[in-house]
């Protein structure tokens, strides 16, 4: 956008909060006393809304950011307006929200719409291939447990995220799914699920200050989500600019999350049949409590973080069968950004756990292999839902140790999971306005039988 067009739009938009005529004196020496719009710059000038360049220049044919319009919106809407012209204002208001939010300036015009509720989403479409060599404790395999398992993952999904204006400082925000995992198999409603208020919770912002309350999603920025990308019911504050430190604490559903499951046992289940593992979970409690810190931080190209987490399990729960009632997880993360394209990630993880510790049905695992986690990814570009066209690509290798990860992103948001170790490569692209596709590629294998895990991971999200 020219500067010309925005001095004319932003003229109409302000004439009315003017109340005066153009008679102000121009004080850009680049703008000509018979330019078609020497009056409005003069008048805009004198008013505020824009101020030039320091050298006393207008420079009227160079582009401008959408922050620079936004500071002259924001000047225009500290006037004051009515009728047409605050019609006008609040349209650029509403363009550039994210922007006059960043400059401190609320949306009044935003907050009051609809009773306070703005309304996003998506529909999803997943699909998931995974096989698995010789292994019966995570996939069920055929009547007779032998040979490799193989199963596939087909489902539809509607994602519903309103936002509530509270005030000036305080939002409330849920998410709420209706879907089912295979669902698009029999093309039949599945009348067992329903529509689920996945999370909920209210926001604070005071300065330098976020809390947050309620029922919300925990992606751990120490480690990049290695340790936990799942929600936890309780309260956080995350305190601080430049370097921050996050505080938290609440209740964790281990059964939902999956959470130190090997492969589907419950993380207090001894044997790998369901029926046991389920009633283990009645006897052991599927909650326990979580407590979180963690300090990070972004300078110029680095960015980094150290955490701690902690994991109590409720009643005689022995969180997966490890002889303890709780867990602490130590973790470190490090990320370069090599420029505007390229970016690496990597983080390191380990627990607390005695040599000891036991598996299902008193099996003995690779202690040193369970008991830490490892990923090292590498980025280029990135895919925007806004910006048809643009993609991003990754390759990483992740090493996860069921004890030292409680429910990591790239189970959240792929195939691999906990106790297994090896490569993933994934594509992003956005095929058109707020059409995102993913697709992803995992090989690699148990920690403990070496057994062989490949998997295709696919996603294709309409977003509103």
């Amino acid at each position: 956008m020219k500067k010309t067009l925005v001095s004319a739009l932003t003229t109409a938009l302000v004439v009315g909060a003017a109340s005066t005529t153009f008679a102000a004196a121009n004080p850009f020496e680049d703008v000509p006393a018979d330019h078609w719009a020497y009056d409005a710059v003069a008048q805009l000038a004198a008013d505020g809304v824009i101020e030039g360049y320091g050298d006393g220049t207008y420079r009227g044919d160079q582009e401008i950011t959408r922050y620079e319009m936004a500071q002259m919106v924001a000047r225009a809407m500290a006037k004051g307006a009515n009728g047409a012209d605050k019609a006008l204002i609040d349209k650029l208001a509403a363009e550039f929200a994210d922007e006059l939010n960043n400059l401190g300036v609320r949306v009044a015009a935003l907050e009051k719409k609809v009773d306070n509720v703005k309304w996003e989403g998506m529909v999803r479409y997943r699909y998931i291939t995974r096989h698995e060599e010789h292994n019966s404790d995570r996939i069920r395999q055929d009547a007779n447990n032998s040979g490799d398992a193989h199963a596939n993952t087909n489902q539809v999904l509607l994602r519903l995220e309103p936002q509530m204006q509270i005030n000036k400082n305080w939002t409330g925000k849920a998410r709420l799914d209706y879907g089912s995992a295979n669902d698009m198999d029999s093309a039949a409603n599945d009348d067992s699920r329903s529509l689920t208020l996945d999370r909920i919770w209210v926001e604070g912002k005071y300065n330098n200050v976020l809390i947050k309350l309620g029922k919300f999603n925990v992606k751990t920025p120490s480690d990049f989500g290695q340790t936990l990308d799942y929600r936890i019911a309780g309260a956080e504050a995350v305190i601080g600019k430049d370097i921050k430190v996050a505080l938290r604490g609440g209740r964790l559903n281990l059964n939902n999350a999956k959470a130190f499951a090997h492969g589907g046992y419950s993380s207090d289940g001894a044997t790998n049949s369901p029926g046991a593992r389920a009633n283990d979970r009645n006897n052991g409690g599927d909650t326990a409590t979580y407590y979180g810190v963690e300090v990070f931080g972004t300078q110029k190209k680095l960015s980094w973080g150290l955490g701690w987490h902690h994991v109590t399990g409720d009643k005689y729960n022995t969180l997966y069968n490890t002889g303890k009632d709780n867990l602490d997880i130590f973790d470190i993360g490090l990320g370069w950004k090599f420029d505007k394209n390229v970016n690496i990630t990597g983080s390191y993880a380990f627990t607390n756990l005695a040599d000891d510790t036991n598996g299902p049905s008193g099996s003995n695992f690779n202690h040193r292999g369970y008991k830490n986690a490892a990923s090292l990814q590498l980025n280029y570009k990135g895919a925007d839902k806004a910006k048809p066209g643009s993609w991003g690509a990754f390759v990483a290798y992740r090493h996860l140790g069921d004890f030292a990860t409680i429910h990591p992103t790239c189970r959240e948001n792929g195939a691999m999971n906990g106790g297994e170790k090896g490569f993933e490569i994934g594509v992003h692209y956005t095929f058109l306005k707020n059409i995102l596709g993913k697709v992803q590629y995992y090989n690699g294998k148990e920690i403990n039988s070496g057994h062989k895990v490949n998997a295709v991971w696919t996603e294709l999200g309409f977003y509103f």
